[in-house]
């Protein structure tokens, strides 16, 4: 269902799709597309496609410039209206993502989570996933990732659905696209509730 699904999406977005990359490419130069190793199903590594929104501006010494001095006026378009997500339609066609579910995150987190939160791992990484509706990316870590937790234990094809339909209400909201004071979210360090105990 999700490669029907996703091939459907995929062919309907593709003038949305080939729009961006132009912008992109026109504004930003290459790489059109954003390629990060995330930890999948498992915990196992994945490659995950996003649109470029950052440039590459770096300091003085060389070093990059923090995220929100990065992100381009297309860069905050793309990701305000989610399309920067839309490449991830490639990794549930290959298999590496399903529609829903919860969103694969950077691999050098996989250590700091508790064993409850590694929980998340169960279940196949999606686009979209329980966190993303309630909240996006405004929620704290611990409250993300008690969502995903919650999804893993009461998953079923009538709740991805309703996913599914949230997300479409979500992204026309354009509520929760970062923390504030962070281009998206701070780096996950761990647990708070674990470094508090």
């Amino acid at each position: 269902m999700d490669k029907v699904l996703g091939g459907a999406a995929l062919a309907a977005l593709s003038p949305v799709m080939a729009a961006s990359a132009v912008a992109i490419r026109v504004t930003m130069g290459k790489p059109v597309l954003f390629r990060h190793r995330r930890a999948g199903r498992g915990g196992r590594p994945i490659e995950v496609l996003k649109f470029r929104t950052m440039a590459d501006r770096r300091d003085q010494r060389g070093e990059l410039l923090p995220d929100g001095e990065r992100l381009t006026r297309i860069g905050k378009f793309l990701r305000s209206s989610s399309i920067d997500e839309l490449p991830q339609l490639v990794n549930v066609l290959r298999g590496d993502m399903s529609l829903v579910g919860p969103r694969p995150l950077p691999l050098e987190y996989v250590p700091r989570y508790s064993a409850e939160q590694s929980r998340r791992h169960e279940v196949v990484a999606g686009i979209t996933g329980w966190a993303q509706v309630n909240g996006r990316n405004a929620p704290s870590w611990d409250e993300k990732l008690d969502f995903d937790i919650w999804y893993v234990e009461h998953w079923s094809l009538l709740l991805d659905v309703k996913i599914l339909a949230m997300t479409i209400v979500r992204v026309l909201q354009r509520s929760g696209i970062s923390q504030q004071g962070h281009a998206t979210m701070p780096v996950f360090m761990g647990s708070e509730r674990r470094a508090q105990g």
